[in-house]
């Protein structure tokens, strides 16, 4: 019997499309594979065996099945957005356990596409930090479980890069979908402000945070962002050249950008200028406050989410951040 775990969501969804696997038996390999290994990874918070199942049978029996770009395509959900019938709890024992009356708009679309939710992803309460644990346990590292698969969105992250999903679905307010790409070795990218929707939490962290994917190759994180955005993006083989600005300049005043970092910038510098790109070096003009300014808006978008949950069901760290904020 053919695996379908540890292939890509457009290998997945081609070979569905084509009825040669059913979103059934694609799922059920997950879910099984899942069952094996996240014991001690700890990316999921909830599987939801019974219901990707029933879900998976639902996409193979749609009309449009061929024309799905996601066709039985497990999909593994951070767990601060809403999922139809289940409760996202934003890794907190303060927030209500209700469960969701619709989905969030990202998950609608993705579930349009023929992905299947197979579960919901840990995070680090109200999705603060650049960690992932908490209330529901440590998420670990899968290339090596003493580190850390980062944060916040280090379930979704852990779940990707330990072939549980083969792809995520996550955000970012600083840092949040690129430090567990970085530190999972994966592909993601923050959207950019109003490409795809928002609607995290209480305001978004003031404009920062943002939606976007989190897969094992461009190609896929490609196709997932399509499908968030409702937009087509060009594919490496169009190779449009732009004009890209490149800084080793680090924000913060007396912080200097360490050699691993610079030598990554210009790699990839270099990798853009040999498939026809114009670069130039540039030296951004942040301001001083840009630190502070940071500090405050993350400091004070906690302060919004965890207004009126109870302050002792919260843990230590969150309420001295939200009471700063």
């Amino acid at each position: 019997m053919t695996s379908w775990t540890g292939r890509t969501a457009a290998e997945i969804a081609a070979v569905v499309r084509e009825k040669r696997v059913t979103p059934r038996e694609v799922v059920a390999g997950h879910l099984e594979r899942i069952a094996r290994l996240d014991g001690r990874i700890g990316a999921f918070r909830k599987v939801r065996a019974d219901a990707a199942l029933a879900e998976a049978d639902e996409v193979a029996a749609r009309a449009d099945l061929a024309e799905l770009p996601l066709a039985g395509v497990p999909l593994a959900v951070k767990d601060n957005l809403a999922v139809r019938g289940e409760a996202h709890l934003d890794g907190s024992a303060a927030t209500p356990d209700t469960p969701a009356d619709a989905d969030h708009v990202t998950v609608a679309r993705l579930r349009a596409a023929g992905a299947v939710v197979i579960g919901l992803t840990n995070v680090p309460e109200l999705c603060v930090f650049g960690t992932t644990e908490g209330i529901n346990g440590i998420t670990r590292n899968p290339w090596d479980t003493d580190r850390s698969a980062g944060g916040s969105s280090g379930g979704s992250a852990a779940a990707v890069a330990a072939g549980l999903a083969p792809i995520a679905l996550g955000n970012d307010g600083m840092g949040s979908l690129r430090i567990p790409a970085a530190n999972c070795g994966l592909v993601t990218i923050k959207p950019g402000f109003g490409v795809v929707p928002a609607g995290i939490g209480n305001g978004d962290w003031f404009g920062m945070s943002e939606n976007g994917p989190l897969a094992t190759t461009v190609a896929d994180a490609r196709l997932v962002l399509a499908v968030l955005a409702e937009k087509e993006f060009e594919s490496a083989g169009q190779r449009t050249p732009r004009k890209i600005a490149v800084s080793l300049r680090s924000p913060l005043v007396g912080v200097t950008v360490s050699k691993p970092y610079t030598n990554a910038v210009t790699e990839a510098a270099g990798l853009l200028a040999g498939t026809g790109h114009e670069l130039r070096r540039a030296e951004p003009p942040y301001p001083v406050s840009i630190g502070v300014t940071a500090i405050r808006h993350w400091t004070a978008g906690t302060a919004v989410d965890a207004a009126g949950l109870d302050p002792a069901l919260l843990a230590r760290r969150t309420r001295v951040h939200a009471a700063i904020g």
